[in-house]
């Protein structure tokens, strides 16, 4: 165990936009494979939408242990025969040298590490040859809100950001922008709202209403803008 704890309340809150997990996860699914590392893995609200289908080994980390009890229950209450997962409490750092993977996922948890670059470098460590590491996180710091500053965020990122935080011997293979209509609704709260936390009414509609316009615009608009951005690098050799 670790004696680390995570600021955010939003967890709970955000594991019921089920459109905008399935969206997210149909665009990044293509690219996992093998042995996967979901790092920053919360209370497991993510893993079903990406672990469907994958025949590896699942290795959810969490550093905080609250969040990490959580994480364990949730696991074993779904688990099944075809899907192996195991949580391990801590960050990569707790890690052995030979704990290698395929695929490393932060999904929304690299915006929460105040060194991202030496994150994403030593996760190039544990990746395989022609592994992937893959990052979703919230986009634009002209964005950043009170919200933002509630749940931990030291940033939110574009694409040059991104670009900058490749690791040595990897490959940027795609960097592309997610929800095109919510970019509206965040940049309204920005300047008229300024909300620490939505609410779940809100939540609610801008899962049911605006990610399927965002799926059909994001398309329309080539990736090209979004509130949230997607960055997936692959390791050379």
């Amino acid at each position: 165990m670790t004696d680390f704890e995570y600021v955010g309340t939003e967890l709970e809150l955000f594991a019921e936009v089920h459109n905008w997990k399935s969206y997210w996860a149909q665009r990044i699914r293509p690219f996992i494979s093998g042995d996967v590392l979901e790092v920053g893995a919360g209370i497991g609200a993510n893993t079903r939408f990406l672990s469907f289908g994958t025949d590896g080994r699942w290795v959810c980390l969490e550093p905080d242990p609250r969040l990490f009890s959580q994480l364990t229950k949730k696991l074993e209450e779904e688990a099944s025969n075809e899907q192996r997962h195991e949580a391990i409490c801590g960050t990569l750092t707790n890690l052995g040298v030979d704990q290698s993977f395929n695929t490393i996922l932060y999904i929304d948890v690299l915006e929460h590490i105040e060194d991202d670059r030496e994150e994403l470098q030593l996760a190039s460590t544990h990746l395989r040859p022609k592994g992937r590491i893959i990052v979703l996180s919230p986009a634009h710091q002209s964005l950043f809100t009170p919200f933002d500053t509630a749940i931990g965020h030291f940033r939110r990122y574009n694409q040059r950001m991104l670009r900058d935080l490749s690791p040595q011997g990897l490959l940027l293979e795609k960097l592309l922008y997610l929800d095109s209509a919510g970019l509206v609704l965040s940049t309204a709260n920005l300047l008229f709202l300024r909300q620490a936390m939505p609410t779940k009414a809100q939540l609610a509609i801008w899962d049911k209403w605006v990610i399927p316009v965002s799926r059909a615009l994001d398309k329309c608009l080539c990736n090209s803008v979004g509130k949230s951005i997607v960055g997936i690098w692959q390791k050379i050799g």
